[in-house]
């Protein structure tokens, strides 16, 4: 059976509110917590430095517009 990501969504939330197995709702939480680890902690330095330097080159208003940067790299889009 394959279901689109909307029903499979709605197929799990029926399924959940029917539930009333404590020890599975438990688990079903503990997987909640662990995929909302921040990922600034699962990125390499140089991520972290790339990004820190993008963000400092925006507050300095060091920006390109989207259509120049579009111009610029138009030949491989």
């Amino acid at each position: 059976m394959d279901l689109s990501l909307e029903n499979k969504k709605i197929e799990l939330i029926q399924w959940l509110s029917t539930l009333n197995d404590t020890s599975l709702i438990d688990k079903l939480m503990k997987l909640r917590e662990k995929d909302k680890n921040d990922w600034w902690s699962e990125i390499s330095a140089s991520e972290k430095e790339s990004i820190e330097k993008g963000i400092q080159d925006a507050d300095n208003g060091k920006l390109t517009s989207h259509s120049n940067v579009k111009e610029i790299y138009e030949k491989w889009l």
